[in-house]
């Protein structure tokens, strides 16, 4: 009889430990609703020459070299929780991906939550920061950073005072009829 018992629960717990197969125990992806792979990644752009300027927009700067395609722009704007700094990078963006805007200089490291948005003509890059988030520092100093976002390659962003003119008017610190003071020759 203890052997029959012993038998039995050996049976009982070796089913318990797999379940039977059917036929929908393994999930089937027809191979043309199987999403895409990612774009192929572009090159880092040249930015020798490359620098910020005033937008046709108030409260909006670009940056790239003059008579090009701008690479990125920073705008102060009105958020829901106040004050805060649109960051944009000028690159194709898969159709809404998510990623991290990686900035590295003025003694700062700063990862951004940036999201590919459409903009009526294209997937580009967006993110925003609280415009007294310390972790916009990475853009106020007087050296360079490096903007580096997934497959958008890195954009050097050579020193310039406009960053910091803009974060620190978006934040309240300055006058916006305060000039912006001169880049460095």
């Amino acid at each position: 009889m203890l052997g029959r018992f012993t038998t039995s629960a050996v049976l009982i717990a070796l089913a318990a430990c797999k379940p039977p197969a059917t036929e929908d125990y393994v999930a089937r992806v027809e191979l043309d609703k199987a999403r895409p792979f990612a774009s192929e990644p572009i090159p880092s752009p040249d930015t020798d020459g490359a620098l910020w300027a005033e937008s046709d927009r108030p409260g909006r700067i670009l940056y790239g070299k003059p008579g090009e395609a701008p690479l990125m722009a920073l705008a102060c704007e009105q958020g829901e929780q106040g004050q805060r700094v649109h960051i944009t990078r000028f690159a194709a963006a898969d159709p809404e991906a998510k990623g991290i805007l990686a900035l590295i200089g003025n003694g700062h490291v700063t990862r951004l939550p940036v999201d590919a948005t459409w903009n009526g003509r294209a997937w580009l890059w967006e993110g925003y920061a609280a415009a007294d988030d310390p972790d916009l520092e990475v853009l106020t100093g007087r050296r360079k950073v490096e903007a580096t976002v997934p497959g958008a390659g890195s954009v050097d962003l050579n020193p310039s005072e406009r960053p910091r003119h803009l974060i620190e008017t978006c934040r309240g610190e300055r006058s916006p009829d305060e000039p912006v003071p001169p880049e460095p020759e």
